[in-house]
């Protein structure tokens, strides 16, 4: 299993939120890249990067940070980016700037047809990312409850051609309260395609849960504050999800 550390942008630094509360970032970095470096360096096979103002405003805000980060990796570590991601234009500059993945949330669940279109247009390229509270998928930062059932959307993206699904648990992101294995789990059974786990994650015994459903199609995990607040050690989880000791 893949443990995936989060890097979220605001104005250019590295920072983390409770709850997606733009005003509850706490700055853990001004230098974007050398974070990524620092992660890559404890045994990162992959980063999970989200453009915060991007996701606000519905467009590119921190494309110089991106850059950076990837340009301070090795090729073979595949960034995973989303953000404000709404058109094809932003999704094909993206990829060329060397993002691997692309993950489309907001826009995914407002406008299905563009999901598909990038599905079409990149295949191999596109991740969607569910955010959920109790069930319910969140748009907008988090700042919209929608009606909409996330394993039934899910199944919906699934057919579009999706790479992977993020599903992120909003009460307990950056809460460090532990994943929601029970709701990550019902989705993984529902789809054929692997699911990505997020929010939550605080200790080597989520970790240890986690890879006990693997099987269930939950192929990673993606861990944020936990790990700046050094209240995870992303080494010895990396080594454990890997079968070390």
């Amino acid at each position: 299993m893949l443990i995936i550390p989060a890097i979220d942008l605001k104005d250019g630094h590295c920072v983390r939120l409770e709850q997606g509360r733009m005003d509850s970032a706490t700055v853990f970095s001004k230098e974007p890249g050398k974070a990524a470096a620092q992660w890559a360096g404890k045994g990162a096979r992959r980063l999970h990067v989200v453009d915060l103002n991007g996701a606000v405003s519905g467009k590119p805000r921190n494309e110089a940070a991106i850059k950076d980060i990837i340009g301070s990796v090795d090729s073979d570590i595949p960034v995973q980016l989303g953000g404000g991601i709404r058109d094809l234009d932003t999704i094909e500059r993206y990829l060329d700037d060397g993002v691997s993945f692309v993950i489309i949330g907001t826009a995914a669940v407002k406008n299905p047809g563009f999901l598909h279109e990038a599905c079409d247009a990149f295949p191999g390229h596109i991740i969607v990312g569910l955010d959920a509270k109790d069930g319910k998928v969140a748009t907008d930062g988090w700042s919209k409850l929608t009606g909409h059932d996330v394993v039934d959307l899910a199944k919906r993206f699934q057919d579009y051609g999706v790479e992977a699904v993020i599903y992120t648990d909003i009460g307990r992101d950056g809460m460090m309260t532990g994943v929601n294995i029970e709701a990550t789990v019902r989705l993984a059974q529902a789809l054929s395609v692997p699911v990505i786990a997020s929010g939550g994650l605080n200790s080597l015994d989520d970790v240890k849960a986690l890879m006990a459903v693997e099987s269930e199609g939950i192929t990673a995990c993606i861990t944020g504050r936990a790990i700046y607040e050094g209240k995870l050690d992303f080494a010895a989880a990396v080594k454990l999800a890997s079968g070390g000791a």
